[in-house]
């Protein structure tokens, strides 16, 4: 398997987004990727067969996950969702790629986890106010801006009441609208996840390693069940 340069994969994953929006459709593209990669995890820049870093501390001072339903969007290769799993969380993981879930259930066979193909603009019904705990992480953030309201809108609706929603996504300090993928989000963008009926109680700012320049932001919501 050939590895290719950062800057080769960068400018392919910008190519496949532009032309996804282009098409009306702009979360096609990740399955392309994904079936690009012929099983290649380092033509896949998010996939770290690992846990991501935040959300493995913040495990640590969760409270177990007995008889409490997780739910992992955009869940990649799956990392995330079993660390949920090894916490005791009912965990449904759900991804608009079929590869990539055919993926998680190749890399974790005996995982009690639920892998699903299901697309974050058109959720189940039955997935509305339906989890205790939903862990968002870098799926706002790789769709454009022209949908935002929208996905922020789906991702806020499955949290359960008295639930809890954690983000994890790129911060960028300015309204104005970035170049991407990935378009961070902007602090009136996480304002909507209030107008929504969740209350922000933790925000945590973070630098990514190998890019000090780049803010990332950790977030903790609780559904006060005024949505309607």
């Amino acid at each position: 398997m050939s590895e290719k340069p950062p800057e080769t994969l960068q400018h392919r994953v910008k190519q496949l987004a532009t032309q996804a929006v282009q098409q009306s459709n702009p979360s096609a593209w990740f399955d392309v990727l994904y079936a690009e990669s012929n099983g290649d995890v380092t033509q896949i820049p998010w996939a770290k067969l690992t846990p991501h870093p935040h959300l493995q501390d913040w495990l640590t001072h969760a409270p177990q996950g007995e008889g409490r339903s997780a739910l992992v969007i955009g869940c990649g290769l799956g990392d995330d969702a079993e660390a949920l799993a090894q916490r005791g969380f009912q965990v449904t993981a759900f991804d608009i790629s079929p590869t990539a879930v055919a993926w998680c259930q190749q890399r974790f066979p005996d995982s009690p986890v639920t892998y699903v193909v299901a697309d974050l603009l058109a959720v189940p019904t039955q997935w509305y106010q339906a989890f205790d705990l939903v862990v968002e992480s870098r799926n706002i953030q790789a769709l454009p801006l022209s949908i935002r309201s929208t996905v922020i809108g789906s991702v806020a609706s499955m949290v359960a009441v008295r639930g809890t929603l954690l983000i994890i996504t790129r911060f960028r300090d300015t309204e104005a609208e970035p170049d991407g993928p990935p378009w961070a989000l902007s602090n009136s963008e996480l304002a909507q996840f209030e107008a929504l009926g969740l209350n922000e109680v933790s925000r945590i700012l973070f630098f990514e390693s190998d890019k000090a320049h780049i803010k990332q932001l950790r977030l903790e919501y609780h559904q006060l069940g005024l949505q309607k």
